[in-house]
């Protein structure tokens, strides 16, 4: 069963086309790394399969439905470059209000949890502002997670983050997909991405360079992907 798809996707800024014809399907239960170099088109991808910005032509399907629709939104979750809380709650009032919205049943039980499950439970009840960068995408990655959506779309995930929260986040991954879930990742961390990855696509000036699973030589060579489908 196909989890996200792509269909001749185009996205324009004025004249300049930032992406160029995608078409790419992530089926259920598989974790593609979506790779290529600053400026390529990865988070302007994401944010089309997020439902948080219009394709310019072409449609993109989540599970069969809308991305922009209620429902979709409630089966997928999202880190961005934006960490996306808010300032002046504590992390515990933010997480127990993304809980709330998502409709859980606890969610103040699930806030502690997944402020544990992040290493920030001694600081669940400092506010935001007073964060570090790193505090605060420990933050977003509960905030992703903590209603264990069905796809979950990543934009740079590890960024900020040490190795003790880089190891953790990995885990989070693993026991998501390991639970069914459809995982893309967009990073420029490329051995962990490659190691969680089950597929790959580079996308290179917008277009759709590469689209296949992940192989035993992409692990032990990382560069070799770039070299191959990259820019010449």
């Amino acid at each position: 069963m196909t989890a996200v798809a792509a269909e001749g996707v185009w996205k324009y800024y004025g004249d300049f086309p930032a992406l160029r014809d995608i078409n790419l399907s992530v089926e259920a239960g598989a974790c593609l790394a979506l790779l290529g170099r600053n400026g390529a088109g990865k988070t302007t991808l994401l944010r089309i399969l997020a439902g948080l910005s219009h394709a310019s032509r072409g449609r993109v399907r989540v599970f069969g439905g809308q991305s922009r629709s209620q429902e979709t939104r409630r089966r997928v979750g999202v880190l961005g470059h934006g960490i996306a809380v808010y300032e002046e709650f504590t992390a515990f009032e933010n997480l127990r209000l993304f809980a709330a919205l998502y409709g859980l049943p606890d969610p103040r039980k699930t806030a502690l949890e997944w402020l544990e499950k992040t290493g920030l439970e001694r600081v669940k009840d400092g506010r935001v502002r007073e964060f570090s960068r790193g505090m605060r995408q420990r933050l977003a990655v509960a905030r992703a997670f903590l209603h264990e959506p069905s796809v979950l779309l990543l934009d740079e995930p590890f960024t900020a983050l040490d190795d003790k929260a880089i190891a953790a986040l990995q885990e989070l991954l693993s026991r998501a997909r390991a639970r069914g879930s459809t995982v893309v990742l967009s990073t420029h961390q490329l051995r962990e991405a490659l190691e969680l990855a089950t597929h790959v696509a580079l996308i290179n000036r917008g277009k759709l360079a590469f689209a296949g699973p992940r192989t035993g030589q992409m692990l032990d060579d990382t560069g070799w992907l770039y070299r191959t489908y990259g820019e010449a």
